[in-house]
């Protein structure tokens, strides 16, 4: 948690959002895009099968072009990849990226 926390404060981002983010993105201060990338990312975790046409029109509300959209369906994807595989075989966090807590 903490290397993401670092490259969001990379990316210009402030403290308080960044502690936001760690604590529950659902409640974090973003702009409406990030919004709805969050939100986009959320379901396409969750209940990937349930994603449709009008969770796409949202993105494109949002200026997402295809993409764009594709993109981000490819990014969320590859995480959920890694993070089932390395759940798999039993990956531990090394100890310089926070050990797996929240201490951002």
């Amino acid at each position: 948690m903490r290397a993401h926390a670092d490259d969001l404060r990379a990316e210009g981002a402030p403290n308080n959002l960044v502690e936001q983010v760690a604590v529950d993105c659902r409640s974090a201060e973003l702009e409406p895009r990030m919004r709805a990338l969050c939100d986009f990312a959320a379901k396409l975790t969750r209940e990937s099968a349930a994603v449709s046409a009008p969770d796409i029109e949202a993105l494109r509300a949002q200026g997402l072009d295809d993409p764009g959209i594709h993109d981000a369906i490819q990014v969320v994807a590859y995480f959920n990849y890694v993070n089932r595989v390395a759940d798999a075989v039993g990956v531990e966090d090394e100890p310089e990226w926070g050990g797996g807590t929240s201490d951002v």
